[in-house]
């Protein structure tokens, strides 16, 4: 995280992409709310008070790795990044879909290193967990994946946003509360959305509750909503 430290501290414009599924892509499942990739533009944009920074999201929803990689020179070799958040697996564990958890390794590594020679910063994010139960199609082999992820961000030395532990830690403190930043199975809602951007910030160290952006409702059992 300390390039991104860096990165943040320099006074030269910079471009960050996101780039991934359906949850990056945030439309539908939450409502006309910002997803958080907004919310991140918000943050530094304004706040942050680095305007002419642009920020910029590739994600399309139904995708995988494969569709990453056929579609790079679009989706992120283009626009030069000089960061990518990456948040991709929710399809790839699908059993459908037929990837291998070695496939899974392979993509991810190809990306990243197409991403290397841009040159950009990739960084990795495992994404929210699945509702407990709703959908045994991914359920079985997500663990794996996201563990894939964490894997791949150590190997290759890259920083990781790790959201999938850090929802299951949070729901084992409040047992049932991550159901609450869902809209289905496995795409969440705008809370959701919210509690991805927090955990950003955090890890980026851009958090301040003083700031609008920072100032999150969280939904849940503790307040019935």
């Amino acid at each position: 995280m300390k390039r991104l430290h860096q990165l943040l501290k320099s006074e030269r414009p910079l471009k960050w992409l996101f780039s991934g599924d359906s949850i990056t892509h945030g439309s539908v499942h939450t409502f006309g709310a910002r997803d958080y990739s907004e919310l991140f533009s918000e943050r530094l944009r304004t706040e942050l008070r680095r305007p002419r920074d642009l920020v910029i999201k590739t994600a399309i929803s139904g995708h995988t790795t494969n569709e990453l990689l056929a579609d790079f020179e679009w989706r992120h070799e283009q626009f030069r990044p000089d960061v990518a958040f990456v948040m991709i697996g929710m399809n790839d564990c699908n059993a459908a879909q037929r990837i291998s958890r070695e496939k899974f390794k392979a993509n991810l590594v190809e990306l990243c290193r197409r991403l290397a020679a841009v040159p950009s910063l990739a960084v990795l994010q495992t994404t929210c967990p699945i509702l407990p139960g709703t959908a045994p199609e991914r359920e079985p082999s997500f663990p794996a994946f996201m563990e894939t992820i964490r894997e791949t961000a150590a190997e290759l030395r890259l920083p990781l946003v790790d959201h999938t532990r850090h929802w299951e830690a949070l729901n084992q403190k409040t047992p049932g509360v991550h159901a609450y930043w869902m809209n289905n199975a496995f795409h969440p809602n705008a809370y959701g959305h919210r509690m991805f951007a927090e955990l950003l910030y955090r890890e980026l160290g851009i958090w301040n509750p003083a700031e609008s952006s920072c100032r999150f409702f969280r939904p849940g059992p503790s307040n019935g909503s």
